[in-house]
């Protein structure tokens, strides 16, 4: 038979949304680093071709 679940308490919401949301922010910071990094030409991953040629 079904039990219902005990409520879990705000705090612990709390925290794992913060986790949720940290997770999130470092990901964008080391997208717009590396974004950062290739726009100034500085990337040791990644080679870009620039292109003088507008057609």
């Amino acid at each position: 038979m079904a039990v219902p679940k005990k409520r879990t308490s705000i705090s612990k919401k709390r925290i794992r949304k913060n986790f949720w949301k940290k997770k999130g922010y470092w990901t964008a910071l080391k997208a717009f680093s590396l974004a950062q990094s290739i726009f100034t030409g500085n990337s040791k991953s990644f080679f870009v071709t620039k292109n003088n040629n507008p057609n």
